[in-house]
């Protein structure tokens, strides 16, 4: 029997059909989607950690643009990395984020076994800010410059010092200084910024290693800051305090305050999430937020990321080795 070219014209219709019925259903229309329920960020340190005060500020502004709720949740320990680990085994949808500092990659690897693969676990989403690291002396301290400190500590060996942790961002620019001027120091790591500030305040240490929680009580004249790294140029705030480079030494690597996913994000999720985190941060609510705490506006895309990461990580490698750190079994 032959067919007519109208029976035949019906047989062709049906993929056709189908394939009209599968469009919504495609990974595409998925993406387009997104997001359709809350999202989750989980922020690697304590409540009132400056990380923590920021990515709030940004939650709340950008659940207003994406139409659903941005929830902060705090997953302190380990430096960021207990965050990082978390976040590590979580589903590549978008849904759930993390706020940690950049040395939560580039650093923390090169200490200890991690639950995670610093270059290979995650998506990079944004970076929206980095670190203020100071040194910081107490305002009874007769040492009114870095020049003055350091003729001081080269005649006083054994300095002590506390900083927010061990091969924290605060931590590791002393150990440069140190390490460049011929200095010696001892070292007393706390738990956290607030615990380092605390130790300087009572006058149980000579100096504090900075990271941001320190600002509050330099505006406050509590504090003396003497030296500021992880910054290229002077705060115009503190244009009398000199920068680490100003003074003869390398910097290490800025430590930034990153949003980042689970390995295998797609490019149209991280785009749409970094866009909005974006927008909200370059507003004023934000940029409000940032300047109470003297921060910078330090904005930095998925692509920036996924080069200056590595690269970063090679450098401590290499500073870490040079100074005689071994890896924890």
């Amino acid at each position: 029997m032959i067919r007519s070219p109208k029976s035949d014209s019906r047989i062709f219709l049906v993929p056709g059909l189908l394939w009209a019925f599968l469009i919504p259903f495609s990974p595409f229309a998925f993406g387009q989607d997104f997001p359709n329920k809350p999202i989750t960020i989980y922020c690697g340190y304590a409540a009132g950690a400056s990380s923590d005060v920021t990515i709030r500020a940004l939650a709340e502004g950008s659940q207003k643009l994406l139409g659903v709720p941005v929830v902060v949740e705090n997953k302190a320990g380990g430096a960021g990395s207990v965050a990082a680990g978390l976040l590590a085994s979580k589903k590549p949808d978008g849904y759930t984020l993390g706020n940690v500092a950049s040395g939560v990659l580039t650093v923390r690897s090169h200490l200890q076994k991690l639950a995670y693969d610093p270059l290979n676990d995650f998506t990079m989403i944004m970076q929206y800010s980095r670190y203020i690291c100071g040194l910081c002396v107490h305002k009874d301290s007769p040492l009114k410059t870095i020049d003055e400190f350091i003729a001081y500590a080269k005649t006083h060996p054994g300095l002590s010092y506390s900083s927010p942790g061990m091969y924290s961002g605060g931590h590791l620019g002393i150990e440069v200084f140190r390490e460049c001027k011929g200095l010696t120091f001892k070292h007393v790591p706390t738990k956290g910024g607030a615990e380092a500030n605390t130790q300087l305040l009572g006058k149980h240490v000579d100096f504090v290693a900075g990271t941001s929680q320190h600002i509050f009580y330099v505006n406050q004249g509590v504090f003396r800051m003497l030296m500021t790294y992880s910054l290229e140029k002077r705060h115009p705030k503190y244009p009398d305090v000199p920068t680490l480079i100003e003074i003869g030494c390398s910097d290490p690597p800025p430590v930034g305050y990153i949003i980042m996913g689970p390995k295998g994000i797609s490019q149209d999720i991280s785009k749409k999430l970094g866009d909005t985190f974006r927008k909200v941060a370059e507003g004023p609510a934000f940029q409000k937020v940032l300047a109470d705490w003297d921060l910078p506006y330090d904005y930095k895309d998925r692509l920036q990321l996924e080069k200056e990461i590595p690269a970063d990580h090679e450098w401590y490698k290499n500073f870490l080795k040079k100074v005689g750190v071994k890896k924890e079994n």
